[in-house]
């Protein structure tokens, strides 16, 4: 289980006034104090600044030749290969850094190079490759007659793999931002802003940007070729700087704000008029319209990562952001999707299957949380291990071992096959090695890079936080491990299968180590605080001056504080087409005393009985809906309120008993408490052991005093015993409810039918189950449900057995039921005593 989170509150200076209303110039609907806080916090403090963050056309971009000597080398090699009509391999990465930048090369360079004949692409599958350049292709580039290889996103550090090819008379241009060579390369010329200082404006590109840079230099050497201009590039530049969580500041920044703006006017155009319908295509099915950064970092990224995740090969993501083909794009997207639909489920998976092993954990004396199984898909690893380092403060590392005993040497050679006859346009064979699937797992380490005998491999991901080094940690440990790469933040790696727990040991002891006594908590981060009459549109647009927002300038986390919810309800999302429940979420409404209306919200893989009952705090991002076309908080984080009634652990450790708290009204047609204003009453009769918990944490959350009990809430258990019809008469009733509302074409809530059918909402669930068996559909709308019926016999046994399941649901509750009817009061104590502690 997560550690209980540590809450902070970033520490504001008052801006001058000055500072205050320059804000306010760009938010004519708010006072600006909110957004002229946050940037007065983020190191924006005078007017050239501050023009130059908000309006990007007050911003002055950096020259592509500022990569100096490097850009000019490789336009020259560019333009050798223009002149002599050379044939160009693009070698690009699986993300969705590396597909966006592979696909501005494609685009950028297809305007100078025939697409196709002069002009291919390559993207390492993600499941069979490392990142990087590898032998193997390269040998499959040489017989295609390639004579020039210009990477994207990766290359930096593939210095044996550059000299091979330069034996086979192919030069490299690499492109990159990541980890830099000790020396530089045999290259024709190595474009990566990490040779600039930090403070660089482009010292923070991502893949993509680099990428464009180069293309910009072409289109500036070359003025009169290219067709198309150099802005319809930038929706890519902007997908792919978003998605990669690179730095958003300098011309990353601005790159971001020019492409967004691209991105939603492309979109407002009709599919069969859009430069990009694949674009388009996408953010339609996850109901985005392109005009946020989080349409790009919820829905167009995860998109785009998840292909090469669930099918290692994303080759033709290039073809689907590329394309102006709308019904290949079409086809294209609905793949995309259901990869994604694909990814959520082993994600969800995954999870699940960490959470009950972080259980058997101390994390009291783990630094470094180091999980195998062989069953975990590889592509999901990094996700699931992102939330885990997230829940429990600690860099995470989750390693895969299915199918470990059958890796091989990994310079073993693989057979090739052609992609021509699978629609990748542009995409060169398929190179089947068996590497590892790192992040950035470009370099073998030393001692375990086995030539000649088959390796028991496990291969993993790894997920920083609280500002620890995870590349250095993974790094100083490489005579352990076959493979490894990445940056701070992530990284990739395999190593033998017998080091696993010595690996684990060693890089707990090292993180100890350079910790001392600083302890390792899950920390929330909160920027302002707000109340909720602060929250709605007003609010909103003055906190999108800071749009976009990434690493470095994060999306604001708002602290209600004193708050509570009201009207909370989940629902299960499904996949793409609607077979497997992949997620939940609650929504809700949340209240203050700042106000007399509510503000609607939700807290997406919660249920709604996880939402505390009473006062609380909590942490949120305010966010617009634009399925949903409102205004709405995300909820981060939620804890009961500082100043709230006793805690329950308070309680149970007083000094007296429990029973004068708990009133017995059971079975009692006309009692009542003698103090009833300040009483908690249950008159329905729970189902289980987890319903009556919650009505004593809520009457523990409205307690009046938190220094005594002398006026402690009570509650009083007033549920009768219940009479209960037989199981087959309440499935026949649910049966003729649905006949008659598919026969009006009514709706019903979910409430109406429980109150009806006098069943729980979890035994409910099975009962809509059997009656899809029997031809009905049942379809949410709204708080609504819709039941039609379609009768079929074609599924007889199966609905038999479902009705069967529903029986046996309905015969547990009753059972239940009869035993909290009788259950003596003193074994209610002791197990709520027990289960609160």
């Amino acid at each position: 289980m997560p550690e209980q989170q540590q809450w902070t509150i970033t520490a504001t200076e008052q801006p001058p006034e000055w500072f205050i209303q320059a804000v306010k110039q760009y938010t004519p609907a708010s006072s600006g104090l909110y957004a002229a806080q946050l940037l007065w916090q983020r190191g924006i403090k005078d007017r050239q600044q501050l023009t130059a963050f908000i309006n990007h056309k007050a911003y002055q971009p950096a020259s592509p030749f500022e990569f100096g000597q490097e850009m000019h080398l490789a336009i020259a090699r560019l333009q050798q290969a223009y002149n002599t009509k050379e044939k160009i391999a693009i070698w690009g990465d699986f993300d969705a850094d590396g597909i966006t930048a592979t696909s501005v090369l494609w685009d950028g360079l297809g305007q100078f190079f025939a697409q196709n004949t002069q002009l291919v692409y390559y993207i390492p599958n993600r499941l069979k490759e490392s990142h990087g350049l590898n032998n193997q292709g390269i040998d499959n580039l040489a017989k295609q007659g390639c004579k020039l290889i210009v990477t994207c996103d990766t290359g930096s550090t593939n210095v044996e793999e550059i000299i091979y090819a330069k034996q086979l008379g192919i030069d490299v241009i690499v492109t990159d931002h990541h980890t830099l060579p000790a020396e530089r390369p045999p290259v024709a010329a190595i474009i990566n802003p990490r040779y600039f200082p930090k403070e660089h404006q482009l010292f923070n590109l991502s893949g993509v940007a680099v990428a464009y840079k180069l293309v910009e230099a072409l289109y500036q050497s070359l003025p009169n070729v290219a067709k198309y201009p150099l802005e319809d590039l930038l929706d890519l530049v902007a997908v792919g700087l978003i998605a990669d969580l690179v730095q958003l500041s300098g011309d990353c920044r601005y790159l971001a704000q020019m492409g967004i703006q691209r991105l939603q006017e492309d979109f407002k155009q009709p599919a069969a008029a859009r430069r990009r319908p694949g674009v388009g295509r996408l953010l339609e099915l996850c109901q985005k319209s392109g005009d946020r950064p989080t349409d790009i970092s919820f829905g167009l990224g995860p998109r785009i990562n998840a292909v090469s995740r669930i099918q290692g090969d994303a080759s033709f993501c290039v073809e689907l952001l590329t394309s102006r083909d709308v019904k290949r794009c079409n086809e294209l997207a609905e793949v995309t999707e259901l990869a994604n639909a694909r990814r959520k489920s082993l994600q969800k998976d995954v999870q699940a299957q960490v959470a009950q092993k972080l259980t058997q954990l101390d994390l009291s004396t783990t630094s470094v949380i180091v999980l195998e199984d062989a069953q975990w898909p590889a592509g999901v690893l990094g996700l699931v291990a992102g939330q885990v380092a997230q829940e429990t403060g600690r860099p995470t590392i989750l390693l895969s071992t299915e199918g470990a005993e059958e890796h091989t040497s990994l310079r073993e050679a693989a057979p090739t096959t052609t992609l021509s006859n699978r629609g990748h346009r542009g995409a060169v064979g398929e190179i089947t090695s068996l590497s590892s699937n790192s992040e950035r797992a470009e370099r073998p380490a030393t001692a375990n890079s086995t030539q000649n005998s088959a390796l028991a491999l496990a291969r993993g991901s790894a997920r920083s936080v609280n500002s620890v080094d995870l590349y250095q940690l993974v790094k100083d440990q490489a005579h352990l491990l076959h493979r490894f790469g990445g940056h701070p933040f992530a990284a990739g790696l395999s190593l033998l299968v017998e080091n696993i727990p010595l690996f684990t040991a060693a890089i707990n002891q090292q993180l100890r180590q350079s910790l001392g006594s600083t302890t390792l908590t899950p920390t929330v981060q909160a920027d302002l605080t707000v109340t909720v009459a602060d929250l709605g549109k007003e609010l909103f647009l003055e906190l999108k001056l800071l749009e976009p927002c990434g690493m470095g300038n994060p999306v604001p986390k708002l602290l209600i504080q004193n708050c509570w919810f009201e009207n909370s309800w989940h629902r299960n999302q499904q996949d793409w087409q609607g077979k497997k429940v992949q997620y939940i979420k609650a929504e809700f409404d949340i209240r203050d005393d700042s106000s007399r209306s509510a503000f609607p919200g939700l807290w997406w893989g919660h249920y709604k009985d996880e939402l505390p009952i009473g006062r609380c705090d909590c942490i949120a991002e305010l966010d617009y809906n634009t399925f949903k076309k409102r205004y709405e908080i995300r909820l981060i984080a939620v804890r009961s309120s500082l100043n709230s009634a006793l805690t329950t652990q308070q309680w149970l450790n007083a000094p007296r008993s429990l029973t004068p708290f708990i009133l017995d009204l059971r079975n009692q047609e006309h009692s009542a408490p003698s103090t009833q204003d300040s009483t908690l009453i249950i008159e329905d009769c729970p189902t289980n052991w987890d319903d009556l918990r919650i009505w004593l944490r809520r009457c523990l959350a409205t307690s009046r005093s938190t220094s005594g009990l002398e006026n402690q809430q009570q509650l009083a258990i007033a549920w009768s015993k219940p009479n209960h019809q037989p199981p087959n008469q309440i499935w026949l009733t649910l049966v003729g409810i649905a006949k008659y509302l598919s026969r009006t074409n009514q709706l019903v809530t979910r409430g109406q039918l429980l109150e009806k059918i006098g069943i729980s909402d979890q035994t409910l669930l099975v009962g809509i189950k059997a009656l899809k068996y029997l031809g009905f559909t049942v379809k949410r709308q709204d708080r609504s449900l819709q039941i039609t019926w379609h009768p079929s016999d074609s599924a007889e046994n199966l609905a038999d057995e479902a009705v069967g399941r529903f029986l046996a649901a309905v015969r547990e509750e009753q059972f239940q039921q009869q035993y909290f009817a009788e259950v003596p009061l003193s074994t209610i104590v002791a197990i709520a005593s027990y289960d609160s502690k």
